[in-house]
């Protein structure tokens, strides 16, 4: 496994690796896990994906401050290098790009990538600019990577569909390939931030993934409407002493529209449980995607 911290290193390594490929090989495939760092198992299982699907696996490690908004955690996020770079080894990375912000902003950026509408919800809502500077940093990262194939987890739901939809909008020549949520033993969702929690808030945290398994059952209740499946999760996730509820909604996926009727539940678009909550400081996110009978399932 190779490190390279600038643009022009990632970019003679990446030609020097699809050369050395493609010795005696018609094409080769890249794969790309864009990443803040902090790895953890579910990280590992979006590189190890990618090792099956394609030649050569990059991984990038880089916390990116045009998605933190002025009171959010950029200089507290977690930071490890060893250990990530120990990790991603570990699950078979080719290439890791470990930029500084100097060398992805060398300027104040003038140019963003902003996609309207399913940014203005959900997460989006509590943090302004927010997707606007995913957006902008995964375009420099796919422009400056060039993948054939990009690996994300289905725990930051509306992430994939805002990268899937300026991908579709602009063109981009890279497949989004959605991976499933990894969780600890007890259903926590895995995290970076999970490290921010005490022991009691980590104990109460698993109220986010009880309560998502519970929806099967309450849909099979007799006149269940969808304020009533809305009032019955944000009761159940409140039994959690320390829980305070930012968002918990039901939506389309991927367009984030509002489900208003069991019709909608019932159609033929997938429906979106999406909880963001609060346990003392950190706010954790976890999702659950429901697909019409016959429908495709969560992942691909």
């Amino acid at each position: 496994m190779k490190t390279v911290e600038t643009i022009q290193d990632i970019r003679l390594a990446l030609k020097e690796a699809r050369r050395e490929t493609l010795h005696g090989k018609p094409e080769c495939t890249v794969g790309f896990v864009p990443t803040m760092g902090y790895l953890h198992q579910g990280h590992q299982s979006l590189i190890e994906r990618a090792r099956k699907e394609c030649d050569i696996v990059v991984l990038s490690i880089f916390v990116n401050p045009l998605q933190f908004g002025p009171n959010e955690d950029f200089e507290r996020y977690p930071r490890d290098r060893e250990r990530d770079l120990r990790l991603a080894s570990e699950a078979g990375a080719d290439l890791v790009f470990m930029p500084g912000v100097t060398d992805m902003y060398p300027t104040p950026i003038r140019t963003k990538v902003i996609v309207s509408n399913i940014t203005e919800v959900l997460c989006g809502s509590s943090r302004p600019g927010h997707f606007d500077g995913v957006a902008t940093v995964v375009t420099k990262l796919f422009q400056i990577v060039q993948p054939d194939k990009a690996y994300f987890g289905m725990k930051d739901a509306q992430q994939i569909a805002v990268i899937e939809q300026f991908v579709a909008d602009l063109n981009v020549p890279v497949t989004i390939v959605r991976c499933e949520t990894l969780r600890e033993a007890d259903g926590l969702a895995m995290s970076s931030r999970n490290v921010y929690l005490n022991e009691e808030e980590r104990k109460q945290a698993v109220i986010l993934s009880a309560t998502l398994g519970r929806i099967d059952g309450w849909l099979t209740e007799e006149g269940m409407t969808v304020d009533r499946l809305n009032g019955r999760i944000r009761d159940h996730i409140e039994s959690a002493p320390l829980a305070r509820i930012d968002y918990a909604e039901i939506r389309t996926y991927p367009g984030l529209d509002s489900v208003v009727s069991m019709e909608q539940w019932n159609g033929s678009q997938p429906i979106l449980v999406a909880l963001a909550v609060r346990f003392g400081k950190t706010r954790l996110i976890d999702n659950r995607i429901f697909f019409p009978e016959g429908g495709e399932p969560a992942c691909s």
